[in-house]
């Protein structure tokens, strides 16, 4: 039985894991999460979190969101943090630029997330078309979907989302890998 041990910045990464995961995985995976209040708090935990770590048979998976950071350089960082002796049990993503690109890449699960049919048509927008390139996916959002909250968008959305049709690069290549990971 194969655990993954998912490291999150925010509590809404678990909340739209908690949705989207039961869907892509076999049943036997146990999936178990570490949330952090924000980004400096995974940071300066991870490597404790990992070191201490008892359950065998875990995969560690870290995710955190890009923001500002150039992608590579917060890869690397957080790489940099794992224990050597478990880095070839964990996988560093990153959500470009926020878990909410990730959203605007598949505008059909906003559109019925939020009882709102006629944003479905914006994934055909040039705008929408690379959410990962959006500079802030959070206000974009909000733009359509005004009440949109962090956590409840994500309890929301976390079951709808569909890789097949979604166009975030970082949310097709979070599902592959955490795919291949179960297997």
């Amino acid at each position: 039985m194969t655990t993954l041990l998912f490291l999150l910045e925010e509590p809404s990464a678990r909340d739209l894991l908690e949705g989207l995961l039961p869907r892509l995985l076999p049943g036997h995976t146990v999936l178990m999460y570490l949330v952090f209040e924000g980004k400096q708090d995974l940071e300066r935990n991870v490597t404790r979190k990992i070191q201490g770590w008892q359950r065998p048979d875990t995969r560690f998976v870290v995710l955190r969101d890009q923001d500002a950071g150039d992608c590579r350089a917060v890869k690397a960082q957080l790489a940099s943090l794992v224990p050597p002796e478990r880095r070839s049990l964990t996988t560093i993503r990153v959500a470009c630029r926020e878990l909410e690109s990730w959203a605007l890449g598949d505008w059909a699960a906003v559109a019925k997330a939020f009882d709102r049919p006629r944003l479905t048509d914006l994934d055909r927008r040039s705008t929408y078309r690379s959410p990962d390139a959006l500079h802030n996916p959070v206000v974009e959002l909000r733009k359509h979907v005004p009440s949109y909250q962090k956590r409840d968008g994500a309890r929301r959305l976390g079951p709808l989302l569909t890789p097949e049709r979604n166009r975030s690069r970082s949310f097709q290549l979070f599902c592959r890998t955490i795919i291949t990971l179960a297997h």
